[in-house]
């Protein structure tokens, strides 16, 4: 289904949608815990469905009551088929460090463009812990088979193209039998998503230390189950704030301050570009300033780098967006993508290996833009359709349904004029 964005003046407020990040977290450690857990406040999108589904073949049972999952976890066991992570990266890769505790043959999977995305460093590493880990098609991508146990007393992981890598072989190597040494062989990007692995751990009863080259795992833990409240999520709530902060003002409320979340700092971007920001307990607002463009490193917030491009287009000078080059293997490239859809919009802006330079402000003018399937292109380019000239029509209006489910709802409820959907 195509949408439609014109020109809006955007005013109000809505409430942030739950961490996708920590929903992934909290329904695989649950599903390994002995005992009942309580998730409050999950998110239940499309990529957690996949989660929650994936663990409910290995076992785990799992229930919705009212804004809770209530999950009984213990020992995990091999499915009856493969599983299906549908176009969840993370899915696919927590998984994977799950299924190798076991001594059966596993299958994982996903849809087209899962079946793109590297998984070799993993597997590699998988493999030197003694797991047998075979791509079907040998370069390193799904569908997969992998078959433990998991034993070895060590594994080297490259640090730069998918923090998930480490989360999984954390989470995973509390259950072994032996301690595990997790080397990071290249610099750690997302460093951020790896702490709240390590303090979700934590809250389950896992233990993990780092070291100077990466990250140990005592061997033989035991997950205790725990009540856990999942916290606004920043990533999502950074889609609202900016529109605010471009087209009027929006305040998102549902947000820690305190939370270790690596989006969080969209509110120091929103500052650094001249934004008035304002915390007021759980909400955040922002309104539009007199905007100055800045240099951005976005190696540990990475899924900010599309709506963070859709800001620095209405900023006075240049802006560079780097150090995201992991960026290139998401559901889309997403440093590609974001400059294909800004330029056909009339930005001037520039690729780079690792992110892009913009030279603002310009009068962007509404376009139809090819999403690539990806949920926050898809979230920027609906932005950035407020402040353009004209209509901007999308490809698809439904792939924010993986993190946002209630994106276009929460936009039309701050004043975006959106056709198309429901």
């Amino acid at each position: 289904m195509k949408v439609s964005i014109s020109p809006s003046v955007i005013g109000g407020t809505v409430s942030a949608p739950p961490s996708k990040s920590y929903t992934h977290r909290a329904i695989v450690l649950a599903g390994l815990a002995r005992g009942k857990s309580t998730i409050h406040n999950p998110l239940l999108g499309e990529d957690t469905l996949a989660t929650l589904r994936a663990m409910k073949m290995l076992g785990t049972m799992a229930r919705q009551e009212g804004d809770e999952l209530i999950i009984r976890g213990g020992r995990i066991r091999p499915p009856s088929g493969e599983i299906d992570c549908a176009n969840s990266g993370t899915t696919l890769r927590l998984l994977a460090g799950v299924v190798s505790l076991l001594s059966a043959k596993v299958t994982l999977t996903g849809d087209s463009s899962l079946q793109q995305r590297p998984m070799r460093p993993l597997l590699n590493a998988l493999t030197e812990l003694g797991v047998t880990a075979k791509s079907s098609r040998g370069d390193g991508t799904a569908p997969f088979t992998i078959q433990g146990p998991n034993q070895g007393r060590w594994a080297h992981i490259k640090g730069d193209v998918s923090s998930q890598f480490i989360s999984s072989l954390l989470i995973c190597s509390a259950l072994k039998e032996l301690d595990t040494d997790i080397i990071i062989t290249t610099p750690l990007k997302s460093r951020p998503y790896v702490e709240l692995t390590r303090n979700m751990m934590s809250r389950f009863g896992g233990q993990s230390w780092e070291t100077k080259n990466g990250y140990r795992v005592p061997g033989g833990q035991v997950y205790r189950p725990c009540n856990f409240t999942i916290p606004g999520d920043f990533s999502s709530a950074a889609f609202p704030l900016v529109a605010g902060a471009l087209a009027g003002k929006a305040t998102v409320t549902g947000l820690d301050p305190e939370d270790p979340q690596a989006d969080r700092k969209i509110v120091d971007i929103l500052k650094a570009f001249g934004a008035a920001v304002q915390w007021s307990g759980d909400a955040v607002t922002a309104e539009r300033g007199e905007l100055v463009g800045g240099d951005i490193d976005m190696g540990d917030c990475p899924d900010l780098f599309p709506i963070t491009a859709v800001l620095a287009t209405q900023a006075r000078g240049t802006s560079r967006l780097s150090n995201a080059q992991h960026l290139r293997h998401k559901e889309s490239d997403r440093i590609r993508a974001t400059v294909n859809f800004l330029r056909a919009m009339g930005a001037e802006i520039e690729e780079a290996e690792d992110g892009c330079i913009v030279q603002g402000p310009v009068q962007l003018k509404g376009h139809k833009v090819d999403t690539m399937g990806d949920h926050r292109i898809l979230m920027a380019a609906t932005v950035a359709g407020l402040v353009a000239e004209g209509n901007t029509t999308l490809s698809e209006g439904e792939s924010n349904a993986v993190s946002y489910p209630a994106f276009f709802a929460d936009l039309r409820t701050l004043g975006a004029k959106i056709e198309g959907v429901k």
